[in-house]
Formats: C-alpha cells, structure tokens, sequence
C-alpha cells in the first residue's frame, strides 16, 4: 500500500477542485497514482472534479518564429516565474523557435547542437543557467512547412498555437488560433482524438453509470435496463468528443454555431495545428518541477 502524503492530497486537489478527505480517499483507493484518483473523483463528483485540471505547475514560456509559409513553435522551461521574464532567457526561447523552422532539427539534441552566438545552443543554454543561477531546459518543439497559409497566436507567454488553413480571409486563421489557445482542443476531429483518452472517457461513465445502478438499488428503485445504460455511456463518450474536437466545439466568437460550421460559411479548412501549453503534462510526472528541470538537464548532459 503506498504512503499517502499531505503533498499527494495537495496536489490532487489543486488538479480537481475536490474536497481534501475525498482527494485523500481516492488516492488510498488508487494506491497513490494520481491519474487513477483523479478518474476515481470523476466518477463521485463528475465533472466538479476536473474543472481545475487545466491548472499548469511549471514555468517557462513559448516562443513561436514564422517565415512565409514555414514556422516552428517552442517551449523552454524554467523553475521560477521570475526568470520567464528575463531579456536573455526569453531571447534563447525566440532563438530556439527561429532555428527549428530554419533547420529543422530531428529532435532536443540535434537542437542543442545547432550554432548560435558564436557557440552551441546547449553552450547558450548552461552559459544562461550560469548567469541566472537557475536551471532551465528546452521541452520540446515543432515545426510546420506548409502549401497553405499559417496564422499563429501567443497568449502571453504561457500558451502558443499554429494553425495551417487554406481559405480566403486572413482573419479566420487568426481567430481559429485564438479558439484553440482559448478551448484548447484535443484533434482536429472527433476521429482523430486519441483512442486512449476515448476508453479513458468510457471508463469513468461506464463507473458512473453502475454507480448511479447502485445507489438506485440501495434506495429501493429499479436500475435501469443494460441497453439504457449502455446507451447513457455512449451518450457521454459522444458528448465528450464533440467538447474535446475542435471542429465541433462551439466558436468562441459566436457560440451559435460550431468551428466547423463557421468555417464553411468562410469557404476555410484547417490542415493541421499545434497547440503548446508551459509545463503541460509535467505535473502528472513530477510534485517538484525543479526536480523535473534537474532531471531533464542531467540526461541532456549525460
């Protein structure tokens, strides 16, 4: 049985907005693993358990480089939010972004590896943690050359998006980049979401649903029949898939119609995009993010 430590609870709760005892519960009933708590709280309290999950803990920003019909987006993460607005570190994430659209790279290392200054990127970059005094790392990035037009968004420092479309007016690629870094979407269509967060999602209506048939069975009442059952859960996994793909979700600009819809009035189609969030993902993998930088910058060096 692992340990359930008050960090653990802590960290839950900041994900799911839950009560600290239920958190607690759901992590002794998981056996500590933080994913399987929080779908265990997404089957008790439903959605009231996933509406802070979008909180990010890791700093760092994103940069994005666009030339014509070529751009790259980057993300470079620090441990503090104080250095996210240093002139330097913020001019090694623009740099990072320009080199991966002009040479595109393979992956981290063949980044690093690239000349800039007068050195490597990688001689930049521990120069830099030098200087500050902090540790700091290049995640990841990616890179769009396209036959179409490209519009791009930053929210700030913290959120970045690409999209590739091909239709007349300029303005809709910006807003379809804008929607994204504001509804943040999973895939482009319900078809192309991922098949694991599709079970994912099964799963827990699935729960929910034998969970409402016990409690209707504890209070006297008739459970509902399998194939009723069996549709509610499909009901969900379909109702999430049309919240979680971006040609389905309703625009933000006019939520009386959807991005699809609107894009058709528009004579657009979006071929792809990228979607960078600062730190997303990390605080599944690690409670110190210090410790995840340290630990990204130990295998850089190794």
């Amino acid at each position: 049985m692992a340990v359930i430590t008050a960090a653990m609870v802590g960290q839950l709760r900041a994900k799911t907005d839950a009560p600290m005892m239920e958190c607690k519960k759901a992590l002794t009933e998981a056996n500590g693993d933080m994913q399987k708590a929080e779908d265990i709280l997404r089957v008790k309290l439903g959605n009231k358990a996933s509406k802070a999950s979008s909180r990010i803990a890791a700093e760092g920003v994103i940069a994005i480089h666009v030339d014509g019909n070529t751009a790259a987006i980057a993300e470079v993460n620090c441990e503090t939010d104080f250095v996210t607005k240093n002139d330097d570190f913020i001019a090694l994430a623009n740099s990072c972004a320009k080199l991966v659209a002009e040479n595109n790279p393979a992956d981290v290392a063949a980044l690093s590896a690239l000349p800039l200054n007068g050195k490597t990127v990688e001689q930049e970059r521990t120069d830099l943690v030098g200087r500050i005094g902090e540790n700091m790392s290049i995640r990841r990035f990616a890179r769009h050359q396209s036959d179409v037009k490209i519009a791009s968004y930053l929210h700030g420092s913290r959120i970045g998006v690409i999209v590739e479309y091909d239709g007349p007016d300029e303005q809709v690629g910006k807003d379809v980049a804008m929607h994204i870094a504001a509804m943040k979407p999973a895939a482009l269509s319900a078809e192309q979401v991922d098949p694991a967060l599709i079970e994912r999602e099964r799963t827990i209506a699935k729960q929910k649903a034998d969970e409402d048939a016990a409690k209707a069975v504890a209070e006297g009442k008739k459970a509902q029949p399998a194939d009723i059952v069996a549709r509610r859960v499909e009901g969900s996994v379909q109702k999430f898939l049309k919240e979680v793909s971006l040609l389905n979700q309703p625009f933000v600009k006019n939520d009386k119609q959807s991005v699809g819809q609107m894009l058709k009035e528009k004579n657009t189609t979006i071929k792809s995009y990228t979607l960078y969030v600062v730190g997303e993902g990390l605080e599944k993998k690690s409670d110190d993010f210090a410790a995840e930088v340290a630990a990204q910058m130990a295998a850089a060096k190794a």
